[in-house]
């Protein structure tokens, strides 16, 4: 609402489409992750699967590194959009225009925010929402990756599989008979794998859509704002803050999703 009273303002305008672009990104993600639950108790199931269970000490060493990549790029995401965040939600005492009684963001509302206890009750409203809002883009945005890194995982396990199956082939371990049965193993959790992939997609594509347009724009707004500020103020290092969490955000998705893209090729090839 705030948009349709500021529109001859520009400065105000590409504030109030920053935190409303944001914001929509959130309902998004909320409404599909909510629609897709169904799907998502089918993953779960499928990585409870005994087939995608490492069989020995090696298979959990191989996948290990891409878990702790996982785990550090959770804790990097965390900290950049906390720390964001943070100083947004205090961004009226760092810049002391809480003694105006000017809120963390730019809103209409239908009362006079500026009075109290409106004033407190509406500043503990926006910082709450913005916390909670937070907490879903964390904690959703690394759920994607960790499928990601599963589905990669998974092509590590059955690599480690198929080169075992052909080296104890080759050193005469293996009957003919065993050898079949094992392969056949394989070709089912390749299977198993593609499909996880595919479900994994119909999960989370929609709100990888959303994310990389509505980053978009919010990237581009965000480094207009910066033009539009002193470049040493608090305002300025804010925006800087928030481009340099977006952009881990997106490097998150790219990252993993290259990392899934080059194992399934090498699975591939190593099955063939």
């Amino acid at each position: 609402m705030n948009i349709f009273f500021v529109y001859d303002n520009l400065e105000a305008l590409t504030e109030s489409i920053f935190i409303t672009v944001t914001d929509i990104l959130a309902w998004i993600k909320v409404y599909f992750f909510i629609r897709n639950v169904e799907l998502r108790k089918k993953l779960i199931r499928t990585l409870t699967n005994a087939t995608f269970q490492p069989k020995n000490l090696k298979q959990i060493h191989i996948v290990q590194p891409a878990l702790k990549t996982w785990k550090r790029m959770y804790i990097t995401f965390s900290v950049m959009t906390s720390y964001t965040v943070l100083i947004w939600t205090t961004f009226p005492f760092l810049d002391k225009s809480f003694k105006e009684r000017n809120l963390p963001f730019a809103a209409w509302y239908p009362y006079d925010s500026k009075k109290s206890p409106f004033y407190e009750l509406t500043y503990v409203y926006q910082v709450l929402g913005m916390w909670y809002l937070t907490l879903v883009t964390i904690n959703m945005d690394t759920l994607m990756a960790a499928l990601m890194v599963l589905i990669g995982a998974q092509c590590d396990i059955l690599c480690n599989n198929l080169q075992t199956v052909n080296i104890s082939r080759r050193s005469g371990f293996l009957s003919e008979t065993s050898f079949n049965e094992n392969l056949i193993k394989c070709i089912k959790h390749h299977r198993e794998i593609v499909r996880f992939a595919v479900d994994c997609n119909k999960f989370f594509s929609m709100i990888v859509l959303g994310q990389f347009f509505t980053s978009t724009v919010v990237l581009a707004v965000t480094m207009f704002q910066m033009t539009l500020v002193d470049p040493v103020s608090t305002e300025s290092f804010t925006h800087l803050s928030y481009v340099n969490a977006l952009t881990a955000q997106l490097f998150m998705y790219c990252w993993f999703g290259n990392e899934v893209e080059v194992k399934l090729r090498l699975g591939y090839h190593v099955f063939i």
